[in-house]
């Protein structure tokens, strides 16, 4: 039998990872060894995916944040206001990766989407609490410390909650067992601890953040607070 791959003759080795073997170790132990001039290496299976797809978290993350950020733009009208609710996003992340750092799983194709996808969940504690301000500061006048205190003290039930219902909806991941139990933990321990780290900073330094580089919003609402006067004041 003379096996080929792309009209090639071709060797095939398999091999099983042991305990505490990441793939990234075994796919550099392979690259490392010297072969003969004209062999070449290719991958299947596992390692093929890793090769192709493990370098790719960076160019995903970066384009994630670019989208996230101009949506925000858009909705906002202002380029400040969404740095300051992408500003837990970097902290989550460290939160997520700690799980990584203890060794309760790797860097895989799987963590890399619970990290992308905590992206999206986290922005969403942000926008809670600097859309509400906003229009405190619309709606009352009030300046950004006053607005971002009595947000954040409105809006913490809501993050809280939104906070508690994910972790609630992840917790089945952290326990599966049997086929794929592995690829289930990865994605729910790296969303699960990003999501609750996420949270503190979201509630703590997220208004520290919007009352040094949010936008004044009372200034857009002046000429609304003169014309309801200037009508109160013709009815009188």
């Amino acid at each position: 039998r003379l096996p080929q791959f792309n009209q090639m003759n071709a060797a095939t080795i398999s091999a099983v990872l042991k305990p505490g073997v990441t793939m990234g170790q075994a796919v550099s132990f392979m690259q490392a060894q010297k072969l003969s001039p004209g062999m070449t290496v290719d991958w299947l299976s596992d390692s093929r995916q890793y090769v192709q797809e493990g370098n790719r978290l960076i160019v995903t993350f970066g384009v994630a944040l670019i989208v996230i950020f101009l949506v925000l733009a858009a909705q906002f009208e202002s380029f400040r206001d969404p740095l300051v609710i992408m500003v837990t996003v970097p902290l989550a992340v460290c939160g997520a990766l700690l799980p990584l750092y203890f060794g309760f799983t790797t860097l895989n194709i799987y963590t890399q989407i619970g990290l992308v996808t905590l992206i999206g969940l986290i922005s969403k504690h942000g926008i809670l609490m600097v859309s509400f301000a906003n229009e405190i500061q619309h709606h009352e006048g009030l300046d950004r410390v006053a607005a971002i205190q009595k947000a954040a003290a409105v809006r913490m039930r809501p993050v809280l909650m939104t906070t508690a219902a994910m972790v609630a909806g992840l917790a089945p991941l952290l326990y599966a067992d049997g086929a794929g139990a592995a690829s289930r933990f990865a994605i729910g321990i790296v969303v699960v601890m990003g999501m609750l780290i996420g949270t503190l900073f979201t509630l703590f330094v997220l208004p520290t953040f919007y009352i040094l580089i949010a936008r004044d919003h009372r200034a857009a609402a002046t000429p609304r607070l003169e014309s309801v006067a200037a009508r109160d004041e013709i009815a009188a």
